[in-house]
């Protein structure tokens, strides 16, 4: 199920690479059911704050009218940065399963009782990120 879930999310990423957003895509699912997804949009609103994260994790709180969302899920196609691991653990998000390392910005480690699978699909999630990067410099 890893697989079909970083697939949603590879789609989502691949909706911010064509508005010229970092392709990262983020989906939060309950039970085997998806809640929210969610692409960055820092550009389009001019918002630091707007990782695709961020966004599944408001989304999926509006729709479980919660702010806790136990027995969830969040698949992404790149590690959480420090503030998307901040939120996630706010959450009570049982578990994160992502695609690409985040050499950068990644935050996982710091992470407890928290779930985390990595290299999910990694190489696909991992291409898209490098060749957006690489036509942007």
């Amino acid at each position: 199920m890893n697989e079909y879930y970083i697939q949603i999310a590879i789609k989502e990423a691949k909706k911010a690479k064509k508005k010229k957003e970092v392709p990262v895509g983020a989906v939060i699912v309950k039970n085997n059911k998806i809640i929210s997804k969610a692409h960055n949009k820092k550009e389009k609103l001019k918002n630091c704050t707007k990782h695709a994260e961020i966004i599944a994790i408001s989304k999926a709180c509006k729709k479980l009218k919660n702010w806790r969302l136990d027995d969830c899920e969040i698949y992404i196609t790149m590690e959480p940065c420090m503030m998307c691991c901040g939120a996630i653990e706010q959450s009570r998000i049982k578990k994160i399963v992502y695609g690409a390392k985040n050499e950068n910005y990644g935050y996982t480690e710091k992470l407890k009782n928290i779930e985390i699978i990595s290299k999910v699909c990694e190489e696909e999630c991992k291409k898209m990120v490098q060749s957006f990067f690489k036509k942007r410099r």
